[in-house]
């Protein structure tokens, strides 16, 4: 495993109850896992614990089979690549300097980019399809450009995991499945894929793995077709569902209004 967790547990000061309730999760190289569950499942602190940003009250994070608490952050960034959900850039960069912040984990604080990282910036904005927007200021990018370039600075680290967090977001249909094929195209090529999503339609059907957060607890995890049934889906989320089976063989959920009887699967 790239990533793992083992039976993490993360309580916040005063709180009642463990944000993260003794969770275990585990990325493997070359495969896409989906995270996913309603707000305030606990999702986002069991990512922040799995890559060291808080202290889990119990268990362990690894990355590569090393303690996460024990690496240095330029370390930790050499493994993990981190596309957040929303990002303000303090400062108005062209594309191809905004990707370049990406090796800065590879660099010394005053080493200047070399050939090395100049081709790492290029392989990156051509592998997500930006090369053409290299000279373009990063504010005058759309959604799916802006996307794009966040996701080709990721990979310009040449890390082993990717952590993605709502990487379709605000995007149209389009957009969001351009971005999803290309992930999905890295993971095939052995790059190891963590996405936090609320969109389980596409998670079902890109995902190899997906997790259910309740409560800060493992409701479901295993193949799509194990986590999304609609038992399980009505009880976690509080409001009724059907599920279908799509020609692919992925779950499909379509929600309910109140008084409809569900008729798939």
């Amino acid at each position: 495993m790239i990533l793992e967790g083992r039976e993490l547990t993360v309580r916040y000061p005063g709180a009642g109850r463990p944000a993260v309730d003794g969770v275990s999760l585990g990325v493997a190289a070359g495969e896409l896992v989906a995270l996913v569950g309603p707000n305030g499942s606990g999702k986002s602190t069991l990512v922040r614990a799995l890559l060291g940003a808080i202290r889990p009250e119990r268990g362990e994070a690894t990355v590569a089979g090393r303690p996460v608490a024990t690496l240095a952050r330029a370390e930790l960034a050499r493994q993990v690549g981190v596309v957040v959900q929303r990002e303000e850039p303090a400062f108005v960069l062209r594309v191809a300097e905004f990707v370049e912040l990406g090796r800065y984990p590879h660099l010394g604080a005053l080493t200047p980019p070399g050939a090395d990282d100049r081709r790492a910036v290029q392989e990156a904005l051509q592998r997500t399809d930006a090369w053409d927007l290299r000279d373009r200021p990063i504010d005058t990018l759309s959604g799916g450009e802006w996307q794009r370039v966040r996701l080709a600075r990721a990979l310009a680290q040449r890390p082993r995991l990717l952590v993605l967090d709502e990487p379709t977001a605000a995007l149209d249909v389009r957009h969001a499945m351009e971005l999803l094929e290309l992930v999905r195209g890295l993971t095939a090529e052995g790059l190891g894929t963590l996405m936090i999503t609320h969109e389980l339609n596409l998670a079902a059907r890109y995902a190899e793995r997906m997790v259910l957060l309740d409560q800060g607890r493992v409701a479901a995890q295993g193949r799509p077709t194990e986590v999304l049934t609609q038992p399980v889906l009505t009880r976690v989320f509080g409001w009724p569902v059907a599920v279908t089976t799509w020609c692919d063989g992925s779950p499909q959920v379509v929600p309910l209004k109140p008084g409809e009887v569900g008729t798939g699967n």
